[in-house]
């Protein structure tokens, strides 16, 4: 067994999962990470048990392309006695339709391919090949874009059913596998667009800080990401304790009684910090937007909020602000209408 693959079969091991018989969907598009990550996987099978199903998703986007791709990732599942599927989803359409990136518009609709032949499958994980390469790529993205320090912590190894087993490698680490195996794979040329914002940060941006600030800023990214994950996994812990003291007769943070009362004294217990993270938490529980504005005029109406005064959201949800409690409730449903609460009728 390749050094990378036993690796991998040890990472598996401590981690508790993959479970010896889960079946799995390995997400390839043809290029080195993903047939990596087939192979990768594929070595493992007789160790662990696995049943295997690689998907490609075509995304439409490049039909001079897609057939070729598509060949060779059936070409070396069938090498590894892997069944295979291609799935077809229209991006374009679907990003004209909802008003996403073309990005955007790929990225879900290829997970929604993947979870669709998971579950027909019958399957329990996802596997995907992003790569430390990645990861720092989306942490840059994410701080271009003034993201929260929950999204500044990266790539989860394993969010829900994802699972993604290359995080701690580059893609020069999977290339080399590759060529020890005299595996090969394709060039996907919309890699190359400049267009798109993480191909920009790819080819232009990460290069430039390499060369004239820190030729080690990929890996010192990847460190940040690991060590604010590590803080949010502990955050998460405590704004949990809040939903127990605040909202006791609700059972999770899914199923939020209304209308409901938060009181104020207690609340502002909690640090700010717990305080904003909480409140996000709970608009999400709403069924409403969690914008930051939103956020920082909740918490400062506990704070400073005159009784008697009222804040309106998004789709008809009201906050009521009294003397001791703020009461969060949806007067006419979730609808959006104007007008006060005390007007409603």
């Amino acid at each position: 067994m390749h050094p990378l693959e036993r690796n991998i079969g040890q990472f598996f091991h401590r981690q508790g999962l993959p479970a010896v018989g889960d079946g799995i969907v390995v997400g390839v598009s043809a290029g080195s990470d993903s047939i990596a990550l087939l192979s990768v996987l594929a070595a493992l099978v007789g160790q662990m048990e696995l049943r295997l199903l690689a998907v490609y998703v075509d995304h439409g986007l490049r039909p001079k392309e897609t057939a070729a791709e598509w060949l060779h990732v059936f070409q070396v599942a069938s090498r590894f006695g892997v069944p295979a599927e291609r799935v077809c989803v229209q991006t374009k359409e679907y990003a004209a339709a909802k008003k996403y990136s073309l990005e955007k518009a790929a990225r879900l609709l290829r997970y929604q391919a993947f979870d669709e032949c998971r579950c027909s499958f019958q399957g329990r994980w996802i596997a995907v090949a992003h790569t430390a390469d990645d990861q720092a790529e989306e942490v840059l993205i994410r701080l271009l874009r003034g993201s929260s320090r929950k999204a500044l912590s990266g790539m989860r190894w394993k969010k829900d059913n994802i699972i993604r087993p290359f995080l701690s490698l580059t893609k020069k680490d999977l290339q080399i596998y590759l060529n020890e195996k005299g595996i090969s794979w394709c060039h996907d040329s919309s890699n190359d667009d400049t267009y798109f914002l993480r191909n920009r940060i790819r080819h232009e941006l990460l290069p430039q800080l390499e060369r004239e600030y820190d030729s080690g800023i990929r890996r010192a990214l990847c460190k940040t990401a690991e060590n604010l994950a590590e803080d949010e996994a502990l955050l998460e812990e405590l704004t949990s304790d809040m939903w127990h003291v605040l909202l006791p007769m609700n059972q999770g943070q899914k199923e939020v009684s209304l209308p409901l009362t938060i009181e104020r004294k207690i609340f502002l217990q909690y640090h700010l910090s717990l305080q904003r993270r909480f409140i996000e938490q709970l608009l999400w529980a709403l069924g409403t937007t969690a914008k930051y504005e939103y956020i920082v005029k909740i918490v400062d109406a506990f704070r400073h909020g005159r009784s008697g005064s009222e804040l309106h959201f998004q789709k008809g949800l009201r906050l009521q602000v009294t003397r001791e409690v703020i009461l969060f409730l949806y007067p006419k449903g979730r609808v959006s209408w104007r007008g006060s609460i005390r007007n409603k009728e």
